[in-house]
C-alpha cells in the first residue's frame, strides 16, 4: 500500500506539472499574441500619421487659429495668463519669501521660467487632448476618418504655442545676460518627452471622457495638484534636511524629469544622459502609460460614435 501510495503521488505530481506547463504555455502564447497585436496597432498608427501628415498639419494650424477667432485681442491672450502666473509666483517667492534658487547667481525668475514653461505646455496639451473627441465629434462619426489622429492634432496645436514660449524664454535669458549653453538645443528633446507623456495619458483620458463627462474636471484638478507635487516653484533640496524621504517620492513623478531637464539645459549645461537612471525610469513609465492609453482607446473606439 505504501508503494502504491507513493506511485499515486508521483503520478499526481506529474499530471499537475504537465497541466500547469500546458497552461503556462497557453498563457505565454496568448500574451505573445496580444503583444504582437499591440505592436501591429502601434506601427499601423505610426504609418497612418506619416501618411496623413499634411492633413494633420493643416488641421493643427486651423485648431491654433480657431482659439482666437472672435477675440478682440486675439493671440495676445495666449501670453497674458501665463505671464500673469509667472508674475504672481515671482512676487510670492522672490519678493515675499526671498527664495534663493539653487543655481548660484541666477535670479529667481530665470530659475522659475524653465520649470514652468514645460508645465504650461504639458497641462494645456493634456486638457486639450482630453476634450478633443467631443470637440471634433463630427469627425469621429465619419467611418473613414482615423480617430486616433485627433489627439495628435491637438498636440501639434499646443506645440505651436509652446514654441512661442520657448522663444520668449530664450529671449529672457539673453536679456539677463545668461551665458548660453550648447544644451539649449536639448529643449527639443525634453519637449518631445513631455509630448509623449501627455499624449499617452491623453489617449486614456480622451477615450474615458466620451462616456464619463466628469473626466475633464478630474484631469484639471489632478493637474492643479500635480503642479505643486512637481518641484517647479520650489527646489527639492528644501526637504533634504527636515524630510529627506520626500525627495525620492518627488522624483517618482515622471514630469520631474522634464522640468529638471529644462533647467539642466538652460541653467547648468547638463545633458540628459548625465541622468541615466532617471532617463530610463521616465521612458519606461511613458511607454507603459502610452501603451495602456492606446489599448483603452482602441477598445472603446467602436462605441465613440454611439455616444457623441
Amino acid at each position: 500500500m505504501g508503494r502504491t501510495g507513493r506511485d499515486l503521488s508521483v503520478l499526481t505530481a506529474v499530471v499537475f506539472i504537465t497541466e500547469y506547463t500546458a497552461f503556462a504555455i497557453s498563457v505565454y502564447r496568448e500574451e505573445g499574441r496580444k503583444g504582437q497585436e499591440a505592436m501591429t496597432y502601434v506601427m499601423t498608427l505610426l504609418r497612418e500619421i506619416f501618411r496623413k501628415r499634411k492633413l494633420i498639419w493643416d488641421l493643427s494650424k486651423a485648431d491654433f487659429r480657431k482659439r482666437f477667432v472672435g477675440s478682440y485681442f486675439g493671440i495676445v491672450w495666449m501670453f497674458v495668463q501665463p505671464m500673469v502666473t509667472v508674475l504672481i509666483y515671482f512676487l510670492i517667492f522672490q519678493v515675499g519669501f526671498k527664495s534663493e534658487p539653487p543655481v548660484p547667481g541666477a535670479p529667481y525668475v530665470i530659475w522659475l521660467v524653465p520649470g514652468i514653461v514645460p508645465w504650461f505646455f504639458f497641462s494645456e496639451t493634456l486638457n486639450s487632448v482630453t476634450n478633443c473627441l467631443q470637440e471634433y465629434h463630427y469627425l469621429v462619426k465619419k467611418v473613414v476618418f482615423q480617430v486616433e489622429i485627433l489627439p495628435i492634432i491637438k498636440l501639434f496645436s499646443c506645440l505651436m504655442v509652446h514654441g512661442f514660449f520657448v522663444l520668449i524664454m530664450f529671449l529672457m535669458f539673453v536679456i539677463y545676460r545668461w551665458t548660453p549653453f550648447l544644451t539649449w538645443m536639448q529643449i527639443a528633446y525634453y519637449s518631445f518627452a513631455a509630448s509623449m507623456l501627455a499624449l499617452g495619458i491623453g489617449y486614456l483620458t480622451a477615450s474615458v471622457n466620451v462616456f464619463f463627462k466628469d473626466m475633464a474636471q478630474i484631469v484639471s484638478i489632478c493637474l492643479q495638484f500635480g503642479m505643486w507635487l512637481t518641484p517647479i516653484m520650489y527646489h527639492e533640496s528644501m526637504f533634504a534636511d527636515k524630510a529627506p524621504w520626500v525627495v525620492p517620492i518627488l522624483k517618482l513623478n515622471p514630469f520631474y524629469y522634464v522640468s529638471a531637464g529644462y533647467r539642466d539645459s538652460m541653467l547648468t549645461g547638463e545633458w540628459f544622459w548625465q541622468r541615466p537612471k532617471l532617463t530610463l525610469y521616465f521612458w519606461v513609465v511613458t511607454l507603459v502609460v502610452g501603451l495602456a492609453g492606446l489599448k483603452v482607446f482602441k477598445r472603446l473606439r467602436p462605441h465613440f460614435s454611439d455616444v457623441l
